[in-house]
């Protein structure tokens, strides 16, 4: 039997899923995306870029397809001797996560816990372990 307390908490987690977009973490696997096309490649730019204030990003055509995590770092720019022009560079790398949802691929920006559903993505559960890095 299901105590009266743990209904209320699971409601409460529910309301606060639908308050978010209506994706709640119940049933969430890490994923990877299978068959990348055009259109996803494109869309997951456009969200990234979006959740990153419109940076310009750049990502390998195979991003999130062996593992489920993308690390994001900003470009050092550099001089033309190769030393970094801002010095230390102390801002941390964004991570994003890709999560099936149901039958929806989900991104999961990690320091803000923002979820986006990938219109255009078919993904799969993920298998590894390894973590996709790129520059952007």
């Amino acid at each position: 039997m299901i105590s009266r307390a743990v209904r209320h908490t699971a409601a409460a987690l529910g309301a606060l899923a639908s308050a978010a977009g209506g994706v709640s973490p119940v049933d969430e696997r890490p994923a990877v995306l299978t068959n990348p096309s055009a259109d996803s490649r494109a869309e997951l730019v456009h969200l990234i870029s979006a959740a990153l204030n419109g940076a310009r990003v750049r990502l390998a055509d195979d991003s999130l397809t062996r593992d489920s995590t993308l690390i994001i770092e900003r470009v050092q720019r550099r001089d033309a001797a190769g030393r970094p022009l801002d010095g230390r560079t102390l801002e941390r790398p964004e991570h994003f996560h890709l999560v099936t949802h149901g039958s929806d691929c989900v991104l999961i920006r990690e320091r803000t816990g923002k979820r986006q559903i990938l219109r255009s993505a078919r993904c799969q559960p993920a298998a590894g372990t390894q973590r996709d890095s790129v520059r952007g």
